[in-house]
C-alpha cells in the first residue's frame, strides 16, 4: 500500500492508497480486488476488504465504500450501517465519526483522500473525468466544511489514476472542459498525427482542488494503466478485450481515541 507524505504523519487519522496486491483473488482480479460491482467472488471480495480493513487497524464492517456512478453526490456519515446496507449512488463522503473508513474505488479514475486535522473531519471521492467536471471535488469540500472544516486547514492527495501518456481521447472531447474554463486547455496535448488528444486527468483534479481555495494540495504520480502489476486499469481491460476488471481502494480513517 501507498501513503501520502501529506497525510501520513498527521496524528489520529490513517490512510492508503492500496495496490492490487496482498488479497486472494486470482486470474485478472489478483490479487487486493476489493470491487463488489466485479465477477469476482464475493467471499474473495469480502477478505480483501477484511485484509484492507486491518491494515487500518479496523473490522471489515467499519470500512464504508459507495455505489459509484461518476456523479458530484457527497453521502455525509455518522453511522456506517445504513450506507453498508444500501451503497447509496454517490461519488464521495465526509465524515467526522471515528472509527470509519471512507473506501473510494477505482481502476484508472483518481481517487482523493482529504483531512483537516484541527477540526478532526475527513473526506474521500471519486474523481473521474465526468465527476470532477460536474463538481464532486467542490462538493466535497462543501460537505466538510459544513462538519467544521476550514478550507485553508484541509490537505488533499489524489493518488494514482491514468497518466496522460496513456489518456487518449476523443477530438471533441476538451470542449466542456474548456468552455467551464478556458485556462484548462494546457491539459490536454496533441497525441501525434492523429485528431486526438492526451488527457491530463490527475492534473486536472489538482487545478480544482487549487481553484476551490486547498493550498495543501499533492499527488502520488504513479499511472494505473502502466503499472500493471501494482493497479487496476478499466482501459488496459478495454485494450486487452477481457471481460472485467478488478476495482482498488484508497481509504482513510479518524482513529478512535485510546
Amino acid at each position: 500500500m501507498l501513503k501520502s507524505p501529506s497525510l501520513e504523519n498527521i496524528t489520529g487519522i490513517r490512510h492508503a492508497f492500496f495496490t492490487r496486491e496482498g488479497g486472494v483473488s486470482e486470474g485478472i482480479y489478483a490479487s487486493l480486488n476489493c470491487g463488489a460491482g466485479s465477477s469476482d467472488s464475493p467471499d474473495r471480495v469480502i477478505e480483501n476488504k477484511r485484509r484492507a480493513a486491518a491494515c487500518l487497524e479496523l473490522e471489515e464492517d467499519r470500512l464504508v465504500t459507495l455505489y459509484q456512478v461518476h456523479s458530484p453526490e457527497v453521502v455525509t456519515l455518522t453511522d456506517p450501517a445504513p450506507v453498508l446496507a444500501e451503497r447509496p449512488e454517490a461519488d464521495a463522503m465526509v465524515t467526522r465519526t471515528p472509527g470509519v473508513a471512507l473506501g473510494i474505488l477505482t481502476a484508472d479514475c483518481a481517487p482523493v483522500l482529504f483531512a483537516d486535522p484541527e477540526a478532526g473531519v475527513i473526506g474521500a471521492a471519486h474523481a473521474g473525468w465526468r465527476g470532477a467536471l460536474g463538481g464532486v471535488v467542490e462538493n466535497t469540500i462543501a460537505a466538510m466544511e459544513d462538519l467544521g472544516a476550514r478550507r485553508r486547514d484541509i490537505r488533499a492527495t489524489v493518488g494514482p489514476c491514468i497518466a496522460q501518456s496513456s489518456y487518449q481521447v476523443g477530438a471533441d472531447f476538451p470542449f466542456p472542459f474548456i468552455e467551464d474554463d478556458p485556462g484548462s486547455v494546457i491539459l490536454f496535448r496533441p497525441d501525434g498525427d492523429t485528431d486526438k488528444h492526451l488527457f491530463d486527468l490527475q492534473g486536472f483534479v489538482l487545478r480544482r482542488l487549487k481553484d476551490a481555495g486547498i493550498a495543501a494540495r499533492d499527488a502520488l504520480d504513479m499511472d494505473t494503466y502502466s503499472a500493471e502489476d501494482l493497479f487496476f486499469s478499466y482501459r488496459r481491460t478495454c485494450h486487452r478485450g477481457e471481460d472485467d476488471y478488478g476495482r482498488g481502494l484508497s481509504a482513510i480513517t479518524l482513529a478512535e481515541a485510546p
